[in-house]
């Protein structure tokens, strides 16, 4: 049973934001994006708001009056049923579910105690005890966080990083064992019983103790002593690991890459047992936060292969980074989330091949090479024009040579710095193979700005002799954009007093947010006639770096 969607709402940075996920899923974006936001969403949905009870900090922008909601659905939910140990809790989870493979649960900041459960679309009530068996039943949720203390690794507590890890071959091993089993049963029968002897003495005990406290509070009616049988996790309390690597100290005396380097080992060793011993039973959810941290490039490329090849079976993986290298290789069941924060909300989207190239050499600050040899560099203005391209070439010309495209942040000496990058990342013996292929698509520079347009283009004269170098005649892409007009944006085309407009606070009323999701609208919305005969510019810059390319 795996997680196949994820709908978030209020939490934290995150207003809304929903998508579809896959067995390895890969969240990228820059520092204080909400990645981890994401992941603390999908904390509140397993384990509630703790015992502290739900905070206004969890919610979006503290505002009191919103409720956070995080709903996610499962799939393979029947296999999910037919794999519980518990008799009592999978026939209340099969009732609930009769024929659907999926279900969709929330959990709610209006109840954060309780989850309510969806299948084909309608609620459904469980009755009362059902949230014990709901947790039996989802996969178990483990988080590993950058918060963790790294010195306390070694000491198997169910929060650490290797604790969490080991857990999982270790009870697998017990739950397995018969003699285990018969140990839980005889635990059983000596203390919960009906002709226990030992449960008879409690009982008796209870009786007096009740007898005692009726004195101070009269509407006592019962007192009971209940032994708690053995768990897993306390079992763990008592393991300790030491690493010898010249001298034998305990894994929390060694340093981070070690402790780091110790728990993918037994990652590794986690998905070796689960797949040679045909593991059927409850999957994992493994969340982990910043996965790179404290690991050289070649340890991330391994991390990376063994985290992945755990997806492929019964577990699910979901990692946040800042590394290029988690990014660069394409897997099978794999996606790619970006993450990006556009006046303090948090956006997360999936990605593809045309958008791949930026993140790592926007988000995540990759050199060029990183970005594998793409036919031919695009670079534009800024990310309106990335957000519009990427679609209209997704929708209408996949087939055409793969472009990687890159924004200038409206700034011509940052188009220039990437030219000149460009040109380093790709040059063998002293030729560029970029240097007659790369191509600049800029906006009608202001009268302040268009002596550097020219002082650029006299530095570069190759540009404009193998038109390399194209301009719109508007100071902006909103001036472009064909002349429609819609009921969710109004007219696509923005006049430049629409732009320039401000409000009572002397902030513009069109911000770069607003640009950025007409770009994304009307990339999705814009009709192939339209883009390549009201954008004729930009469609023959398309075509240049086509014919450019290799």
């Amino acid at each position: 049973m795996k997680i196949s969607r994820i709908k978030i709402g209020n939490f934290r940075s995150i207003k809304a934001t929903e998508f579809e996920t896959d067995n390895f899923n890969i969240v990228v974006g820059q520092n204080n994006c909400g990645k981890t936001n994401f992941f603390e969403a999908v904390e509140f949905f397993f384990n509630g708001a703790g015992r502290g009870g739900l905070s206004n900090d969890l919610k979006h922008k503290r505002q009191s009056d919103l409720e956070i909601l995080v709903e996610i659905e499962f799939s393979g939910a029947q296999d999910g049923a037919d794999k519980m140990q518990h008799e009592g809790n999978k026939t209340k989870i099969q009732n609930v579910l009769r024929e659907s493979d999926s279900v969709t649960i929330s959990r709610s900041s209006s109840n954060p105690k309780k989850r309510k459960v969806f299948v084909n679309g309608e609620e459904v009530n469980p009755g009362t005890g059902f949230d014990a068996a709901l947790n039996d039943f989802l996969p178990k949720f483990e988080y590993i966080n950058t918060k963790q203390y790294y010195d306390s690794v070694a000491k198997y507590s169910k929060t650490t990083p290797i604790g969490i890890m080991l857990s999982g071959v270790l009870s697998a091993i017990l739950e397995s064992n018969k003699q285990y089993l018969d140990f839980q049963n005889k635990f059983k029968e000596l203390f919960e019983g009906d002709d226990s002897e030992i449960k008879t003495q409690f009982d008796l005990v209870g009786g007096k103790v009740k007898v005692n406290l009726e004195k101070q509070f009269p509407d006592t009616t019962k007192v009971n002593f209940e032994v708690t049988p053995p768990v897993f996790d306390d079992l763990l309390k008592n393991f300790e690991t030491t690493v010898d690597d010249g001298i034998e100290t305990t894994a929390e005396e060694k340093g981070d890459g070690m402790q780091r380097a110790l728990m993918l080992a037994i990652i590794q060793t986690f998905a070796e047992f689960r797949k040679e011993s045909a593991d059927e039973g409850k999957s994992f959810l493994f969340f982990i936060d910043e996965a790179e941290l404290h690991l050289h490039p070649t340890a991330q490329r391994k991390l990376k292969n063994v985290l992945h090849e755990l997806s492929q079976f019964t577990d699910q993986v979901f990692i946040n980074t800042h590394s290029s290298v988690f990014v660069a290789d394409n897997f099978p069941n794999q996606k790619i989330f970006k993450a990006e924060k556009n006046e303090g909300e948090t956006e997360i989207e999936p990605t593809d091949d045309l958008t791949k190239p930026y993140i790592v050499f926007e988000l995540l600050g990759g050199s060029p090479s990183d970005l594998l040899l793409p036919r031919n560099f695009l670079i534009v203005e800024g990310l309106s024009e990335f957000e519009f391209l990427t679609r209209v070439i997704r929708r209408f010309y996949s087939d055409s040579p793969s472009l990687q495209i890159i924004k200038a942040n409206g700034d011509i000496d940052q188009a220039e710095r990437t030219i000149n990058a460009i040109e380093k990342a790709f040059t063998p013996l002293n030729l560029s193979i970029y240097r007659e292929k790369q191509v600049i698509l800029i906006d009608a520079p202001s009268a302040q700005t268009q002596g550097g347009v020219t002082d650029f283009l006299h530095r570069n004269p190759a540009l404009t002799q193998n038109n390399q170098f194209f301009q719109i005649p508007h100071r902006d892409l909103e001036q472009y954009y064909p002349d429609q007009v819609d009921e969710t944006y109004g007219n696509w085309r923005k006049t430049q007093a629409e732009l320039d407009a401000v409000n009572a606070a002397g902030k513009k009323t069109f911000t770069g947010h607003k640009k950025k999701q007409l770009a994304k609208y009307v990339g999705e919305s814009i009709s192939q006639d339209q883009f390549e005969n009201e954008m004729p510019i930009i469609f023959e810059t398309l075509q240049r770096s086509w014919k450019l390319a290799y």
